[in-house]
């Protein structure tokens, strides 16, 4: 679940989810690259469409983020296109909601930019086998980093969502195997295929 839905996160959390998620998104803004507009798209549509495929673990359930990916293949570009795919789920499925897009958006985006920000500029001049590997680090990092802010989001917001807090960042640990090898296979093929859309 990398949504927390409304109705749970305390009104301090949502704000300051907010205000962080809107400073990031100004500074994203300013540093929007039009050349990386339609890979941002497809991107955000894969994120989409996988965000609505849950798969059960345990009491909760988790599905692909992908936005270790989108860190390393749109820089600052990857904030916006995760705000508009959050926003669409929550308009459209109910997914989340709009009083925590912003809390949801700022768990989901900041990995993205760290992972993106650490690897980038190592991936240049790195052999394909290399990709693979990094591209598999900063997925299962980038879902490590999500898990933690979701816990943190809930447990600031009371004791009594500890124990959820807890069960929802062990839930993600399968998620974090998953996501590391299909980023690595995603981030390799396009070194094959497109290796411009990496080294750009």
């Amino acid at each position: 679940m990398a949504h927390i839905p409304d109705g749970i996160l305390s009104m301090p959390v949502l704000i300051t989810g907010a205000i962080a998620s809107t400073g990031l998104l100004a500074i994203a803004i300013k540093k929007l690259d039009h050349d990386k507009i339609p890979p941002a798209a497809v991107l955000a549509a894969a994120f989409f469409v996988s965000s609505l495929v849950s798969v059960p673990a345990g009491p909760s359930s988790v599905h692909l983020i992908l936005n270790g990916v989108m860190g390393i293949l749109l820089g600052w570009t990857a904030l916006p296109a995760i705000l508009v795919a959050l926003l669409m789920q929550s308009l459209f499925f109910g997914h989340g909601g709009l009083l925590t897009l912003g809390v949801n958006t700022f768990n989901i985006a900041l990995p993205a930019l760290l992972v993106g920000w650490f690897f980038r500029p190592r991936i240049v001049n790195a052999t394909p086998k290399q990709i693979g590997i990094m591209g598999s680090v900063a997925g299962g990092l980038s879902v490590l980093m999500t898990a933690i802010l979701i816990y943190l989001s809930l447990t600031v917001t009371g004791q009594e969502y500890q124990v959820s807090g807890k069960i929802i960042a062990v839930t993600y640990l399968p998620l974090m195997i998953v996501e590391a090898l299909i980023s690595g296979v995603i981030l390799s093929f396009l070194m094959k295929v497109s290796p411009d859309l990496l080294k750009s």
